[in-house]
């Protein structure tokens, strides 16, 4: 099962881990962002997403828009 986060930011299997990145930080409230002690929270998130994709891309799945 596909995590919820994942699926929020709304990407095309095809997509470039850099496109996942880019659209995981700005799925992130900018207060989020800002608060240096959430970097360690904020850099597993990010992983967590690149992971999500790359089980995605491996599975195959049929892309979404």
């Amino acid at each position: 099962m596909t995590d919820p986060a994942y699926q929020r930011l709304g990407l095309l299997v095809t997509a470039s881990p850099y496109t996942v990145l880019r659209a995981a930080a700005r799925a992130l409230h900018s207060d989020t962002r800002a608060v240096r002690g959430f970097r360690a929270a904020r850099k597993r998130f990010y992983r967590q997403m690149l992971c999500a994709h790359a089980t995605r891309q491996a599975a195959g799945d049929q892309p979404t828009a």
